[in-house]
């Protein structure tokens, strides 16, 4: 009896690494294009692409600012989305302190995390005419 328990716990401990990967955190890929107009507060939208565990999720992305801010731009951001445990977790509203700025051309960067924990660290070329150091807030919905 002994001799059928040892392969048994075996076969399941060798399984476990098999199992675990699917409930772990993984890292997206987040390519968006977003546009903005504003002069103290802003307004802007835009979609994307989440790339999440081999698969493609649309996405549409609403925000604002408040703050000094003056302009019109279009940004074409790309970077990680860290700390989903499922595609939905990415979905949600996201919190950004940031700042940019861009005149024909420039380069936009921003880190946001949101309700769920889902960290997005993104980049990119930026057009328009634009100054802004604010304070403002995204809306990510899954399409």
């Amino acid at each position: 009896m002994r001799s059928m328990i040892r392969p048994v716990i075996l076969a399941v401990v060798a399984m476990v690494p098999l199992i675990a990967p699917c409930f772990a955190q993984a890292t997206g890929h987040v390519q968006v294009k977003f546009a903005k107009a504003a002069l103290i507060v802003g307004g802007g939208g835009g979609t994307g692409t989440l790339i999440y565990r081999g698969r493609h999720y649309p996405f549409i992305v609403s925000g604002f600012s408040l703050g000094i801010t003056a302009g019109a731009s279009v940004t074409w951001l790309e970077g990680s989305a860290s700390g989903m445990r499922d595609v939905n977790d990415f979905a949600g509203s996201y919190t950004l302190v940031g700042g940019g700025g861009a005149w024909a051309a420039g380069v936009g960067a921003v880190s946001m995390r949101n309700e769920n924990g889902v960290m997005l660290m993104l980049k990119g070329p930026k057009a328009g005419l634009e100054f802004a150091a604010n304070l403002g807030g995204l809306t990510i919905s899954l399409r």
